[in-house]
């Protein structure tokens, strides 16, 4: 397990070194594009691609934006994924996207419940003390409404479930609260796309305008958020782990 949160991690951080065109990258943030490119079975994709980014420390992945886009699709009947139509579409759309949000998150927990002490003291580059101590100090602030906070914020919703099984949150409190996100998240962000598809039917010719104007906010969301952490003092060691210093120091020599 651990040689897969490293290898994982080593992938973060070549990342931006990686050649991908600009056109190439866009397309695949393009709802339309992976539409014609996987027809229904970008429903089934979209599985995969939100248990991922839920859970496997790669948020990279387009989770809002889809989840918005199915909702539109189903609406205008571009995708057909079970016998019914659109009512039972989103509703099973709904319940297994609802599962995959969740799953990936308690993936997330264990994996940091299980090598939380050595993620925590190795401080990589992507992986920071500095922000398992300032998520820690979040939910110390906002309590168990981290977790649904958390959902609506890219990067965030990938990293928040690692760090409460870093932090060592109880397992019931993080099932109960990581639900009560997943379907916020999903449900909200699905139907809006839903109700707006049925609304207005010529609103899917603008799907990758509305993706570019969602990703605009995102990015303006976590620049604000990186100025504020800026000018934020480091909150110290989460509690968990300051206990185990002190015995650690406390031992003899």
């Amino acid at each position: 397990m651990s040689d897969y949160c490293f290898v994982v991690h080593d992938l973060l951080v070549q990342l931006p070194t990686m050649s991908i065109g600009l056109h190439d990258f866009t397309q695949w943030l393009s709802p339309d594009f992976l539409l014609h490119k996987f027809g229904a079975a970008l429903f089934w994709l979209g599985i995969l691609v939100l248990f991922v980014e839920c859970g496997l420390f790669f948020p990279f992945l387009p989770g809002d934006t889809l989840l918005f886009a199915m909702g539109l699709f189903i609406a205008e009947g571009k995708v057909d994924i079970i016998p019914g139509g659109h009512h039972a579409d989103l509703s099973f759309a709904l319940v297994v996207y609802i599962a995959a949000a969740f799953a990936g998150n308690v993936v997330g927990y264990l994996i940091g419940d299980r090598i939380g002490p050595r993620i925590y003291h190795r401080d990589g580059k992507i992986i920071k003390r500095k922000y398992l101590d300032q998520t820690s100090a979040f939910f110390d602030k906002h309590g168990h409404t981290a977790l649904v906070i958390g959902r609506f914020v890219p990067f965030v919703r990938t990293y928040i479930t690692l760090v409460a099984g870093v932090t060592r949150m109880r397992r019931h409190t993080f099932f109960v609260w990581s639900a009560v996100g997943a379907v916020g998240w999903v449900v909200s962000i699905t139907l809006i796309g839903y109700i707006l598809g049925r609304t207005f039917p010529s609103l899917g010719k603008y799907i990758d305008l509305v993706t570019y104007g969602l990703l605009g906010v995102t990015v303006v969301v976590l620049i604000i958020e990186w100025i504020r952490k800026r000018h934020e003092e480091d909150p110290g060691l989460p509690s968990s782990y300051r206990d185990e210093e002190a015995r650690a120091g406390d031992r003899p020599s």
